[in-house]
């Protein structure tokens, strides 16, 4: 069924997800015990006012006094609810936080491999009875899918599969054990990687096509959805240029950061074919899921060298589909080899479960749960306190409409209306992702200049 627009938005990791709260019961478990140290450090100082050479001579002239005051002194430091009680007590309030904490964590970790291994198994036991055994059960189980589409969704395979894109993750998880018992390459990486060696990378060619003048590019984006609207006309297919690299200016006309806009795959090509041009074809997508180096990401490397981009300047990679998956990559690599310093990245419709990101490297990536593509990977994203995902519900039916930015002539629809409704939410993690990308956002003027990248011939 396909459904009014973008709904039933949800949102994981960042400042409000479990990766922060268990940060957050580490540090009270730490608090707790820094807190019950000093406690008992007070307590154990104090005795020494017990036998104080004054407080003993005193006794003489007032024994009954002196009585009262070790008495209460001895309540007030060892007694039931004494200072020493009341250190011992913290300290163990600190250890059953850092205890929750762990178990939380463990619980957390067990859950998520033993889904990763429940799929794993199934494949092989599937694998385990040979060739014509996974032909019998693909056959099977092609059949059953067959008749549901056949009665439920009026023969519409594509219907079915958009209504049912955890299916993807099922396949491929339970694809390396298949192979594993068959004796066959048994992990996605090697897989991607055999395939990665169909489609030769090449050398990037860089070409300058100077300032853009459309406004979607040139107005300094306000918020998320002017990010994900600009990164649409960029995705455009009449566009030449298939990357820019936007300078934000404050109003004293001051660079604060840059933006990077990279859009999906342009060209479907085939393996061994003769399109090597583009550099945003399937070979880019094939080599990017291995994580190998892409000549885009070169290409990027270049464009950000050309436009005179120090160094040390703040920069943001906001991709859609392979862009997201390519700006991942990169902003990983940039980071770890002082390369530039990408501080943010913003994915839409990206599968980069499987893609590490550096702690530096702050990180917003869309995913309509219709949308087939960010199921590739066959895993779900990290839920960390540097990584936020947004889901969101919005089924048009088709996997194009479920994977498209925006609607017809760039109308907000899909992810760049979904960026819009998560800003507006409130949620913490999207405000903290937001409040730190000031240096990108609520700009007085732009400067887009745009490129080309290709494979060189």
């Amino acid at each position: 069924m396909t459904g009014p627009g973008v709904s039933n938005i949800t949102v994981n990791g960042g400042a409000g997800g479990s990766d922060a709260y268990y940060e957050d019961l580490a540090a009270m478990g730490d608090l707790t015990d820094d807190v019950a140290g000093s406690t008992l450090t007070i307590a154990m100082s104090s005795h020494k006012y017990l036998v104080d050479g004054d407080v003993l001579a005193s006794g003489l002239l007032n024994p009954g006094g002196v009585a009262k005051f070790e008495a209460a002194m001895l309540g007030a430091l060892d007694g039931p609810s004494g200072l020493t009680a009341t250190s011992a007590a913290i300290g163990l309030r600190g250890l059953t936080l850092q205890a929750t904490n762990q178990a939380y964590q463990f619980v957390d970790d067990m859950n998520a491999k033993a889904l990763e291994a429940s799929r794993w198994l199934a494949g092989a036991a599937i694998g385990a009875t040979g060739p014509l055994g996974v032909l019998a059960a693909a056959g099977g189980a092609g059949a059953i899918i067959a008749a549901d589409v056949y009665l439920n969704y009026d023969g519409d395979f594509q219907k079915w599969l958009v209504e049912h894109p955890g299916a993807v993750d099922t396949l491929l998880g339970m694809t390396p054990g298949t192979l594993s018992a068959l004796g066959l390459p048994s992990t996605l990486t090697s897989l991607t990687e055999l395939l990665a060696m169909t489609y030769p990378d090449g050398d990037p060619k860089l070409t300058d096509l100077g300032l853009d003048t459309n406004p979607r590019t040139t107005a300094p984006p306000q918020n998320l959805g002017d990010l994900i609207d600009a990164l649409d006309y960029r995705n455009s297919t009449n566009n030449d240029a298939n990357i820019d690299v936007r300078a934000i200016k404050d109003a004293n006309g001051n660079i604060t950061g840059y933006v990077v806009d990279i859009p999906g795959t342009q060209v479907w090509n085939a393996p061994f074919g003769d399109d090597k041009g583009s550099a945003n074809d399937m070979g880019t997508n094939v080599d990017a899921i291995a994580g190998n180096e892409t000549v885009l990401q070169e290409g990027i490397e270049q464009a950000l060298r050309d436009a005179g981009v120090p160094k040390d300047a703040p920069v943001m990679l906001v991709g859609h589909s392979q862009g997201g998956i390519v700006a991942a990559r990169a902003a990983n690599d940039f980071v770890e080899n002082g390369t530039y310093n990408v501080t943010h990245v913003v994915t839409a419709g990206s599968p980069v479960g499987g893609i590490e990101m550096n702690p530096r490297v702050q990180t917003l990536s869309l995913e309509n749960n219709g949308d087939i593509v960010p199921h590739l990977d066959g895993r779900e994203n990290p839920d960390s306190d540097n990584r936020t995902t947004v889901k969101f519900d919005n089924q048009t039916g088709t996997a194009g409409g479920n994977h498209a930015i925006s609607g017809p002539d760039g109308q907000d629809a899909n992810y760049e209306e979904a960026a819009r409704r998560a800003q507006a939410s409130g949620d913490p993690s999207v405000t903290r992702f937001v409040d730190s990308a000031g240096n990108f956002l609520g700009g007085s003027s732009a400067d887009s200049h745009t490129y080309k990248v290709e494979r060189q011939k």
